[in-house]
């Protein structure tokens, strides 16, 4: 059966337009998400036994419930609750709570790693609980997290595909769209495949420049 190369070079442009806002989506969540995660994480470490049982219970209900119920249950309560965003801004919302919760757990994890006597140290010098974590820890943790939190961006980037369900225009909306017009489903969620290959490769090259750059505490 003969290629027909017309559909690829058709598709491309549409698909790159889809690609460009997969990216601004996913960059917009991860950055939000990260520093909800953070807020969470550093809550999870606090001395204060309320706060570190609302994270475990936000944390609980992310890893506890699938990202399209997720996606869904934003989408259609913050309406109900006075709060309008179009799509794509509600898709943002729902990958950034999902995100949180997960990068609030790298955060707890990483920074509970560090060297005890660092905490022991600072409570020595008069530094309160929070401050130790923020000035002393987090920053020694940063390097150790990166890895994880690479790993977030990339689930992040694969499952913002997840928003095609609520009209997101995004790269697997585009996909549909040309797939709809032209029906040719192999070839263009080929194209589809390859366009995230490189998304998510080209994400994991920065993550490991990055982390050689990074000083080592």
């Amino acid at each position: 059966m003969a290629i027909d190369w017309g559909v690829y070079v058709s598709a491309l442009p549409i698909l790159w337009e889809g690609t460009i806002a997969t990216l601004e989506i996913s960059f917009c969540a991860i950055i939000l998400g990260t520093l909800g995660g953070l807020v969470l994480g550093i809550l999870s470490l606090s001395a204060w036994g309320p706060a570190r049982a609302f994270v475990r219970g936000y944390v609980d209900f992310i890893r506890g419930t699938p990202l399209l119920v997720q996606i869904f249950l934003v989408f259609f309560a913050l309406p109900v609750v006075g709060i309008s965003l179009n799509e794509t801004w509600s898709g943002i919302a729902a990958l950034s709570l999902n995100c949180a919760g997960y990068v609030s757990e790298i955060v707890r994890g990483t920074v509970s790693g560090v060297e005890e006597g660092q905490s022991d140290a600072a409570k020595a010098i008069g530094m309160t609980r929070i401050q130790t974590i923020v000035y002393i820890l987090v920053p020694q943790a940063i390097r150790p997290m990166l890895p994880a939190m690479t790993n977030e961006l990339i689930s992040l980037i694969k499952n913002s595909s997840l928003l095609s369900v609520i009209a997101v225009y995004e790269l697997m909306n585009a996909a549909k769209g040309i797939i709809a017009t032209d029906f040719v489903p192999f070839q263009i969620y080929t194209l589809v495949a390859i366009f995230y290959f490189i998304m998510v490769s080209l994400v994991a090259s920065l993550s490991r420049y990055v982390e050689r750059r990074l000083p080592a505490w």
